[in-house]
C-alpha cells in the first residue's frame, strides 16, 4: 500500500510540475487544452479571429478608384487602306510574262489604342498616333456599346488628339490636379495593352517634367512605373481618387513591352490642346522664329557669359519676327513678358502661350546689356509631321 501511495504521490508531483513549465514557457499551449477540453456532448468552444466583411483597408485597394475611372477608358479600333508596292524586280519584262503583271495592291491595316471620355457630348481625349491617317475609327465603351467616331482635330506636336462619337449617357472622366501630384503617388494607368481588353496597373509617379524623350516639340511627360505597353496609348493614368492626371503616351522599351518606364502628357498640357481643337479645330501657338541653343557650363565659358543657365540664340530666321524686331545671333533670352526663361523648354513653352498678331516684350542680355525688344508674335508653322 505504501509502495502505491509513493508512486501516486511521485506522478502527481512528476504532472504538476509539467503544467508549471508548461504555463510558465508555453501558455498558448495551456489555454488550447483548455479550450480545446469539452465536457461530452456539448460543442467544442474554438477560438478562430475573422474579419469583419468588407473590411479592406483603404491604403490596401484601389478598386473604388478603378471603378470610377474605367467607364470613362474606351478601346479605339483603327483601321486604313494602304498601298503595296510592286516589287522592282516585276519591272523585268520576262518576268512578268512569267508571274503576271502584279501592279499595286491595296491592303487594310489595323490597329489599336485606347481614349479617355471628357465630356458627355461625346468628345473623346487619345493620342495622335493612334488615329494617324485613320479611314475608320471605331469606339468600345466598358459598358459593350461601339460607335464610329470622327476626328476633331489632332496635334502632332504634342502626340494628342480629340474623336467625337454620338451616343447618349456618356459617363464623362473626372479631371484632376498634375501640378500637385509628387513623387511617389500611387497612380494607376487604365487602357486596353495588346488587345486583351480594359486592363488596370497600379505604379507611382517616378518623375515629373521629364522631356527630350520624344519627337514632340512640347514635352512635359509625367513618368511612371505602372505597366503601360502597346495598346495602353491614349489611356488613362489616374490618381488614387480615380481622377484623370495625363493621357499615357510613350514607354521606354528596346523590346516593345513595358520594363517599367512609361510616360504620361499631363492634362493640364491636354486640357489646354483639347479646348483649342475643339474650338478652332487646331492648336495655334504663337512663334518668334529664333533656333535656340541650352546654355552650358562649357558654353558660358567659351563664349564668356556669367549666366550658366537659360537658352542662347544660335540663329535667328531671315524675315521672321524675332529678325523684324532685331534679335541676333548670341544674344540671350532673359524674359518674355515678364516672365524669366532658364531654358529652352521654358522659351519654347511660353512662345507657344502668346497670341499671334500680339506684341510681346522680350529682353535679351547682349554685351552685358538687356535691351528689350517690341516682337510682333507670328503663327507658329506646321511641324512636318503636320505637313
Amino acid at each position: 500500500m505504501r509502495r502505491l501511495w509513493l508512486l501516486f504521490a511521485q506522478t502527481v508531483t512528476v504532472g504538476l510540475a509539467i503544467w508549471f513549465i508548461l504555463t510558465t514557457l508555453k501558455p498558448d499551449w495551456a489555454n488550447n487544452a483548455l479550450n480545446n477540453s469539452h465536457v461530452p456532448g456539448l460543442s467544442p468552444t474554438l477560438n478562430l479571429k475573422e474579419a469583419p466583411a468588407n473590411n479592406i483597408a483603404a491604403q490596401s485597394s484601389y478598386r473604388k478608384a478603378a471603378q470610377k475611372a474605367m467607364p470613362s477608358v474606351v478601346n479605339i479600333y483603327t483601321s486604313k487602306e494602304v498601298q503595296r508596292s510592286r516589287n522592282p524586280l516585276l519591272n523585268d519584262p520576262s518576268l512578268r510574262r512569267f508571274f503576271g503583271d502584279q501592279g499595286q495592291k491595296s491592303e487594310r491595316q489595323s490597329s489599336l489604342g485606347s481614349g479617355v471620355i471628357v465630356s458627355s457630348e461625346g468628345y473623346i481625349l487619345t493620342n495622335n498616333h493612334v488615329v494617324e491617317s485613320a479611314d475608320e475609327i471605331d469606339v468600345a465603351l466598358a459598358d459593350g456599346r461601339s460607335a464610329a467616331a470622327k476626328v476633331v482635330g489632332t496635334d502632332p506636336e504634342t502626340d494628342l488628339a480629340v474623336i467625337k462619337i454620338n451616343l447618349p449617357d456618356l459617363p464623362a472622366i473626372t479631371l484632376g490636379h498634375p501640378d500637385d501630384a509628387q513623387v511617389g503617388d500611387v497612380v494607376l494607368a487604365i487602357g486596353n495593352p495588346f488587345g486583351v481588353g480594359q486592363t488596370v496597373t497600379m505604379g507611382i509617379v517616378s518623375a515629373l517634367g521629364r522631356n527630350n524623350l520624344t519627337e514632340n516639340a512640347f514635352q512635359n511627360f509625367i513618368q511612371t512605373d505602372a505597366a503601360i505597353n502597346p495598346g495602353n496609348s491614349g489611356g488613362a493614368l489616374v490618381d488614387i481618387n480615380g481622377n484623370l492626371l495625363g493621357i499615357n503616351t510613350a514607354i521606354y522599351s528596346q523590346t516593345g513591352g513595358s520594363v517599367g518606364i512609361g510616360f504620361a502628357t499631363p492634362i493640364s498640357t491636354v486640357k489646354s490642346v483639347m479646348e483649342s481643337i475643339i474650338s478652332q479645330g487646331q492648336v495655334v501657338r504663337g512663334w518668334i522664329g529664333v533656333e535656340p541653343q541650352e546654355i552650358t557650363p562649357e558654353l558660358a565659358e567659351s563664349f564668356g557669359i556669367k549666366q550658366k543657365s537659360g537658352a542662347i540664340i544660335a540663329g535667328v530666321i531671315r524675315g521672321g519676327p524675332a529678325d523684324k524686331a532685331g534679335m541676333k545671333p548670341g544674344d540671350i533670352l532673359v524674359s518674355i513678358d515678364g516672365k524669366p526663361v532658364n531654358g529652352t523648354l521654358e522659351m519654347f513653352n511660353l512662345v507657344a502661350q502668346l497670341t499671334p498678331g500680339n506684341k510681346a516684350k522680350i529682353t535679351v542680355l547682349r554685351n552685358n546689356q538687356e535691351p528689350t525688344l517690341q516682337v510682333l508674335i507670328g503663327k507658329r508653322p506646321p511641324s512636318r509631321r503636320e505637313e
